[in-house]
């Protein structure tokens, strides 16, 4: 009997890990895909019987998983990448970034440096970003000119920079962005209020009436540093986390990035509210911020997600490393070898920040109906071998080098590890330029 049922795109894995329903692993799957949507997940032999498509990937020795999302980033920062490493969170900041900033942030430097962030997180597997920076615009572009899907933060600060003059300029701005990028299919919005120590009360407020008004999450730094909060009593007399409750930020919208410092009170109150953890484990230890407290966080069915923070405090927007930090800080902080398993790891990079964005009936899974947003990694080197459990070998043994397909949204964005819309040479060209401009 031939297949008669036309579909743009077969893949077949050795393994498909949907992440739903959770701890399922499928082995000699296939995915059928169609209109940039996932029509079908069945037994690869049925597929063939079944099946027409117009393109046929086999993935013999690959895990077939969701696209993964990194739910906190700062991608034009891929240019400031290396610039003032190994200093505290402030030191950093006020001393180092804040006036090369200053110095450089343009709409072009949005632009280049968001379409090399993208092209880093593209070869990691990641398909979906969530960004914080200024000319969003800018960074909607490169995002559009990769492939990838992204949440743009409408950010909003204090004091005047490069992008805006206040916090109604930056807020005017952001909107305006918003309505006129509204309808691109890969696009979603954020407020993104930098932190609690650079927005004023006034403003959160604004924030809070504009998230309910046009429905849309609430990203945000908080509680990233113990100064943070002694600041936050110092000028308010509470900690930051009862300032934003006090505010009405705090709820189902807020994605609290870092959340390193918080008691069982306030991990209490999270869950209450159903906000959302961004979780960046790498920059967390490089600033030595801390170690967030992941267990309790999961053991109180907190939603928790992956990101990387910028190159220029990470210094790689690598998923694949944020996973297996996640993993076993979990371990070692909670003293718990059975905190966030493998699989739990896999969810938090995958479904836990699709859920974040509110875009989980969209991503974050392997499920019919959603976006065909897929990665494949290749099990088969030397260095990976044998292969006993392919979620583990995903969390705590591959690493992003092993990404070798890429879909979003149906399409192939990465082949064999090969841009398929995008030039390395160009790429590098970008780097270049940057880097020239910075040493003279």
């Amino acid at each position: 009997m031939n297949p008669t049922e036309p579909i743009d795109t077969l893949i077949e894995a050795r393994w498909v890990v949907p992440v739903e329903p959770a701890g399922c692993v499928l082995v000699d799957h296939s995915v059928a895909v169609k209109d940039g949507k996932i029509l079908a997940l069945l037994p690869s032999d049925e597929a063939a019987r079944r099946f027409a498509p117009a393109a046929r990937v086999r993935l013999e020795e690959h895990a077939l998983i969701p696209g993964l999302v990194n739910l906190h980033t700062h991608a034009a920062m891929n240019l400031l990448r290396g610039l003032a490493d190994d200093l505290p969170l402030m030191t950093w900041l006020q001393q180092h970034i804040w006036p090369a900033e200053t110095k450089h942030v343009s709409e072009q430097f949005v632009r280049d440096g968001s379409l090399l962030a993208c092209a880093e997180m593209l070869r990691g597997g990641v398909t979906c970003f969530n960004d914080m920076y200024f000319f969003p615009h800018a960074a909607a572009q490169a995002a559009r000119e990769v492939g990838m899907r992204a949440a743009l933060g409408l950010i909003a600060i204090e004091f005047p920079t490069n992008y805006a003059r206040d916090p109604d300029d930056y807020i005017a701005k952001g909107l305006a962005m918003r309505d006129a990028l509204r309808d691109e299919p890969l696009l979603s919005f954020c407020l993104a209020p930098h932190a609690p120590y650079t927005v004023g009360d006034k403003t959160f407020e604004r924030i809070v009436t504009i998230a309910e008004e046009l429905d849309l999450p609430i990203h945000m730094h908080l509680h990233e540093t113990r100064e943070e909060i002694t600041a936050s009593l110092g000028q308010h007399g509470v900690r930051p986390l009862e300032r934003m409750r006090r505010l009405g930020v705090l709820g189902p919208r807020l994605i609290a990035v870092h959340a390193v410092h918080l008691d069982d009170a306030e991990l209490d109150l999270l869950a209450l509210h159903g906000a959302s953890i961004a979780h960046c484990p790498s920059s967390n230890l490089k600033l030595a911020s801390g170690i967030a407290p992941v267990a309790a966080m999961l053991s109180r069915g907190i939603n928790v997600g992956l990101g990387t923070d910028s190159a220029a405090s990470n210094n790689r927007l690598d998923a694949f490393q944020e996973m297996r930090q996640a993993a076993l800080l979990a371990k070692g902080a909670s003293g718990d070898a059975q905190a966030m398993p493998a699989h739990a790891a896999l969810a938090a990079a995958t479904l836990g920040g699709a859920r974040a964005l509110g875009l989980e009936h969209a991503i974050g899974s392997i499920v019919p109906g959603k976006a065909a947003d897929l990665t494949a990694v290749r099990f088969d080197p030397v260095d990976l071998a044998p292969c006993y459990d392919p979620v583990s070998h995903l969390v705590y043994a591959a690493g992003r080098e092993h990404v070798s397909h890429v879909w979003v949204a149906g399409e192939m964005c990465l082949e064999q590890r090969r841009f398929c819309r995008l030039d390395s040479r160009d790429l590098e060209k970008i780097a270049l330029l940057w880097h020239n401009k910075f040493v003279a």
